[in-house]
């Protein structure tokens, strides 16, 4: 039973590509549930990470970053992340650090539609100032000076998630914007995400990794075989060590056939390091050793057709 001020509930991350959302997620919870790359809309579809204390349990959903919707997959993305706003009991709407000297281009036009969006939806919301591991002090106050102007945050928390730096003091401020109740999920879950998604999202990343600037975006990962006919339980197994056997199999969906052969790369060598990458990634998410066999398929202009983004999963 949780004691009487126990306090229980969702808070969506949401902000525009590439401001750490992803990186925030896996730090609040400690594991790795979402994959992290530089380059942006690397997350796809809400991801949810929960973390329980003995005075609360708080549901974090990870979405895709907002940004200019152009195409079926971005339209996608951005409606996934809007639509985890209007379900959650908070907000954490994420910034990074503006490049530019003058404070009048701080906000953005990019920011300035989210906040739009956010004022009808209506949410309590918090200003959370990521990566400030990499602004000078000084420009701290003026830059949350010009977001209160534009919209009335319920808290403001200044942030590094590469550091870690006050990700616990956000926590607990969540926790007490929270109402009081039981917990809603058990102590024990930490996602939703099952292995299998796991496992192609940690692939992709791989691709993500490794691939010039135009193959990512042109990438999707489905698992076709996932055997765990040999794997074996793990009863008081030291951390780290791998028991039993774990066959997959996986296919990276392209558009173009010359996609597929940058993937593909001279002699195989780059879908080899990609499987390389990704299998270390998956033995220690899945705890036992990992067969993976990787092979490349074109469905041409698959994220621009409503029945393309349904075949590979975004649906």
């Amino acid at each position: 039973m949780a004691s009487k001020n126990y306090r229980s509930g969702f808070a969506a991350l949401i902000g525009r590509p590439n401001v750490g959302k992803s990186t925030l997620l896996n730090q609040l919870t400690g594991e790795k549930i979402a994959i992290v790359s530089p380059k942006p809309q690397t997350t796809r579809n809400r991801i949810l990470g929960v973390v329980t204390r003995p005075e609360g349990q708080v549901a974090f959903i990870d979405t895709p970053g907002i940004h200019q919707a152009k195409g079926e997959l971005n339209r996608y993305m951005v409606e996934t992340a809007l639509q985890a706003a209007e379900e959650v009991d908070l907000v954490l709407f994420l910034i990074e650090p503006p490049g530019g000297e003058k404070p009048e281009s701080w906000v953005g036009p990019g920011n300035r539609m989210i906040l739009e969006r956010l004022q009808r939806i209506g949410k309590p919301t918090f200003l959370v100032i990521n990566k400030i591991d990499t602004i000078p002090k000084q420009k701290l106050l003026p830059l949350i000076d010009l977001f209160r102007n534009e919209f009335p945050f319920a808290e403001v928390v200044p942030l590094s998630a590469r550091e870690g730096d006050g990700v616990e003091k956000l926590f607990h401020v969540v926790l007490q914007h929270l109402p009081e109740g039981e917990p809603i999920f058990d102590e024990d879950m930490l996602t939703d995400q099952q292995e299998r998604t796991l496992v192609s999202e940690y692939i992709r990343e791989q691709v993500l990794r490794h691939c010039r600037q135009e193959i990512p975006y042109s990438t999707a990962v489905l698992v076709d075989v996932f055997d765990e006919s040999e794997r074996e339980p793990r009863p008081g197994a030291a951390e780290g060590q791998l028991a039993g056997l774990i066959r997959i199999a996986a296919s990276i969906y392209v558009e173009r056939d010359s996609q597929k052969a940058i993937i593909i790369g001279k002699q195989g060598q780059m879908l080899k390091t990609i499987g390389t990458d990704a299998r270390k990634s998956i033995q220690r998410l899945l705890g036992a050793h990992v067969y993976l066999s990787l092979r490349v398929r074109v469905e041409p202009r698959w994220s621009e057709r409503p029945e393309g983004l349904k075949k590979l999963g975004y649906e």
